[in-house]
């Protein structure tokens, strides 16, 4: 651990919406070769790694886990922007962007499996995604940071729904083909003979509506919306859903879609290993039913159900319904919508956030889904954590949820208290709760 966050920030966004938007140009598709010697070192470490025994035990115990099998519970902790507080800039050696970005992702991969040594399994692949261009959905927010990560404000365009609802449209997907491909060649040249180079994008982090209905009316506005403009709120819902519809089917027909059966993340939590998907009439060209999808409405979380059920849900599920299993939830509470968010088509994983009604969670999931319990991030947050609270509150948790499939899942940390032994401190506790409640049943 001495090794580990002792000096200054990368300020590479570390979030899983930062993962997906690479933000490279063709001018980043380059790698010196004292780069490419670094992370050729540290691929055939990863390598090394992911071919082992214990690897292949977590993608086993993940199978297990989400076919709903007894098990005990699972754990996984990712500090997000507490990264920056753990791979620091004295541990980075690349000095290109590119060769950065891949250098940060390789060092977390080593320090999840050497240090956390949390559930979280690794295949033996290399990922490069699409260099594609951000959704326009035709209206965009002027947004108003006041540093590099973390909160900002924006102006949100649609100030009159009669005169910009209609400049609304479904994103079209724009791919820069030179840098993917440039990206592509430089990955297959750097790790031939150690990891297996795909090219495989995460397109989404989640397909629900109401973050893109923020961003474009304003959260207190949108609000106000419910009751005040209700029709045009909806048209407004439904034109986002028809642009994530038009959007899938543009990369099922283009065959842009990757599989997530692997040890990809999926949802706000967990891990896609399963062997109930692709799909059985499965021809090697991913389509939506051959893949988990995601939704969540964290937005709206002083919504009553029923004006969820009204506004939210009709404009979620044709979204949903092409998929072959579901994730719901993130930040939101779920228990007083769960009677609406149960009737999504192949729901398998529900978030049950800090803020969830855990004992009712825990009666309406039963073992008939993944319950995915996201303790509170602030107990990382300080400088020194207390071990005896944190034990403590994970052991109610699990006596709770007992006879539920449980996951632990740490996550949206934004700072650790600049201490990265906090995340090992957590992780074994977690392990440690975990096999102790699985030795009771």
């Amino acid at each position: 651990m001495k090794n580990y966050g002792t000096g200054k920030s990368t300020g590479i966004d570390q979030t899983a919406i930062g993962s997906i938007d690479s933000g490279f140009v063709l001018e980043d598709a380059v790698m010196s070769k004292p780069d490419k010697e670094v992370l050729q070192r540290l691929a055939e470490r990863v390598a090394g790694m992911a071919s082992s025994p214990e690897m292949e035990e977590k993608r086993r115990l993940w199978k297990a886990h989400n076919s709903l099998q007894k098990i005990r519970p699972l754990v996984f902790c990712d500090p997000e922007n507490g990264w920056n507080e753990v791979i620091t800039e004295d541990q980075m050696q690349c000095q290109g962007k590119l060769a950065r970005r891949w250098e940060m992702d390789f060092r977390k991969e080593i320090f999840w499996a050497e240090e956390m040594k949390d559930d979280k399994p690794l295949d033996p692949f290399f990922n490069v995604p699409y260099t594609a261009s951000a959704d326009d959905w035709g209206l965009r927010e002027v947004r108003v940071r006041t540093e590099t990560l973390g909160s900002f404000k924006w102006d949100a365009p649609i100030k009159d729904y009669d005169q910009d609802l209609k400049k609304i449209h479904s994103p079209q997907v724009e791919i820069d083909w030179q840098t993917t491909n440039g990206c592509l060649a430089i990955a297959k040249d750097v790790f031939k003979g150690i990891l297996d180079v795909r090219l495989k994008a995460a397109w989404w982090w989640s397909l629900g509506l109401t973050k893109h209905a923020v961003l474009l009316r304003g959260l207190e506005t949108m609000f106000y919306d419910f009751v005040d403009h209700p029709e045009e709120l909806k048209a407004l819902l439904a034109l986002i859903s028809k642009g994530h519809m038009d959007k899938l089917d543009f990369l099922e027909k283009n065959h842009l879609l990757g599989l997530n059966n692997d040890s990809t993340y999926v949802g706000s939590g967990g891990f896609g290993n399963t062997d109930e998907l692709p799909a059985k009439d499965f021809s090697g060209k991913a389509r939506c039913r051959d893949m988990w999808g995601f939704a969540e409405s964290q937005e709206t979380v002083n919504v009553s159900p029923e004006m969820y059920q009204e506004f939210i849900f009709p404009f979620e599920k044709p979204i949903l319904d092409r998929f072959g299993l579901n994730c719901y939830g993130c930040c939101e509470p779920l228990h007083s919508r769960w009677p609406v968010v149960k009737k999504h088509h192949n729901l398998r994983r529900v978030s049950c956030s800090p803020w969830a009604d855990l004992e009712k969670m825990a009666e309406f999931l039963q073992d008939k889904y993944i319950l995915s319990m996201k303790p509170s991030p602030s107990w990382l947050a300080t400088d020194k954590i207390d071990t005896d609270a944190i034990r403590a509150e994970l052991r109610r948790s699990l006596e709770t949820t007992r006879g539920c499939v449980v996951e632990i899942i740490m996550k949206d940390n934004h700072t650790i208290g600049g201490r990265p032994e906090n995340l090992t401190q957590w992780c074994e506790i977690a392990r440690q709760e975990s096999e102790r409640i699985f030795s009771k049943s």
